[in-house]
């Protein structure tokens, strides 16, 4: 090859060299390409293995009522244990560790977004499901996804950006949900603190790309099932203020809470966080107990969301417990995410808020408590209108969810100043290499 070159004329050669197959934007193109491609495909696969794990919990659960009560704390301290001793970077949820990568992406790419992480994240949170934990495979698999666009990267010979990993981690929004505009509103609010324009083909292919690999074989399906009901304008003006009020406050309990076990000097806990195995093995016990109690509150809660929705009532207490068994399962430490897990308590409190207006359409005012929750937890409200539209076909409720959203963002700042993923990702900056800023 060498002497090849030497015999083409100096001219031509630098023409190849630029723009040639082993050209730099040559090799980038098809690192986006190959890398949204795969991201797709794992995300399907994760999709499948997480759901059978938690299909088979609840027949394990429906068959001897009393085995979640020994299976859930043992398997959650085993978890901890395996997760502390072999992959300490893939706990929890995973979006944290790609928001913490983008400060050094090279070396994290050893690190928070390393294939040891990423296979950990992958067995881990399908054990996780498979204990009764109450998980959701979202934020895994913006972890998973990053760590295949960072490493199909460095294949190719690309030098790393912060952007590598937004766009994965978009990719994998837009794959774990088959919503390809949550996706980008993902990569602009949550995971970009400064979107830049450079980035935006990156983002835009990658997430377009891994949609596509996700639809073209899971089939065009919408994630909740289709939700066509709409409210008045009247109707819009009364109950949207409530759900952004109720679901804010409520989620912005959540962050505060989930902020506060990792921080908090009360002796007690201090204990507890000395001893993770131990913790994990309470945290177990807690949702075990719960999910025996109630039946409704293990795993991702997608099944729970999914019919109320659908007109069907649940318990008045159903929010309220799913919200205890996420919070239990997020503080132990567990490889999960919290995505699915809050839509399911969004869902309990647009139930409850569908009492108090009995007149209205009930499924828009589940999907307005279901905005307004998951707004205050992640503090994102683009994109949880984007996810909540995309994955309920709603467009008729586009302008109340988004004012529900808004109003849930700015009453969930007075419970908890701090945005959740961004505080906990203070906690990842020096596995990345990079310092957390001074307070």
């Amino acid at each position: 090859m060498s002497s090849l070159n030497r015999l083409l004329p100096r001219r031509l050669r630098v023409v190849l060299r630029r723009h040639g197959p082993e050209a730099l934007v040559w090799r980038r193109r098809v690192a986006i390409v190959g890398g949204a491609v795969l991201v797709g495909l794992v995300a399907l696969v994760f999709a499948e293995v997480a759901d059978r794990a938690n299909a088979w919990f609840h027949l394990l659960s429906a068959r001897w009522w009393w085995a979640p009560l020994l299976v859930t704390p043992a398997g959650f301290a085993a978890i901890a244990w395996l997760t502390n001793r072999f992959a300490p970077l893939a706990r929890g949820s995973g979006i944290p560790q790609v928001m913490a990568a983008t400060k050094n992406p090279q070396a994290a790419l050893s690190t928070l977004v390393s294939l040891r992480a990423a296979v950990a994240k992958f067995v881990l949170t399908a054990a996780a499901l498979l204990t009764g934990a109450s998980v959701g495979r979202e934020g895994p698999t913006v972890q998973i996804a990053a760590a295949i666009m960072g490493h199909m990267h460095r294949i190719l010979r690309i030098p790393l950006r912060s952007s590598v990993y937004i766009a994965g981690g978009a990719a994998g929004v837009a794959a774990a949900f088959n919503t390809p505009l949550a996706g980008v509103a993902f990569a602009i609010e949550e995971l970009a603190a400064a979107y830049e324009q450079r980035m935006t083909l990156l983002v835009m292919a990658a997430v377009l790309i891994a949609g596509m690999v996700s639809l073209g074989i899971a089939g065009d399906y919408i994630y909740f099932g289709a939700m066509r009901q709409t409210l008045s304008l009247p109707q819009a003006l009364v109950v949207t203020p409530v759900a952004g009020v109720v679901g804010g406050l409520a989620g912005g309990m959540f962050s505060r809470l989930m902020l506060s076990a990792g921080t908090t000097p009360l002796a007690a806990m201090v204990w507890l966080r000395a001893r993770p195995v131990v913790f994990a093995a309470a945290c177990g016990g807690v949702v075990a107990i719960l999910g025996v109690a109630t039946g409704l509150t293990w795993g991702t809660g997608y099944e729970a969301a999914h019919t109320i929705i659908a007109g069907a009532d649940v318990p008045a207490w159903f929010g309220a417990a799913k919200f205890a068994t996420t919070l239990a399962t997020a503080v132990s430490g567990l490889p999960g995410g919290i995505f699915a897990p809050s839509l399911s308590i969004g869902a309990g409190i647009g139930d409850l808020l569908r009492t108090l207006f009995p007149g209205y359409p009930p499924g828009a005012i589940v999907l307005l408590g279901m905005v307004g929750y998951f707004t205050g937890v992640v503090r994102a409200p683009l994109t949880a209108v984007i996810i909540i539209s995309e994955t309920t076909a709603s467009r008729g409720l586009m302008m109340p969810l988004l004012a529900a959203a808004l109003v849930g963002e700015f009453a969930a700042q007075l419970v908890c100043k701090e945005k959740l993923y961004h505080g906990l990702s203070q906690r990842f900056l020096p596995a990345a290499g990079a310092r957390a800023p001074r307070p």
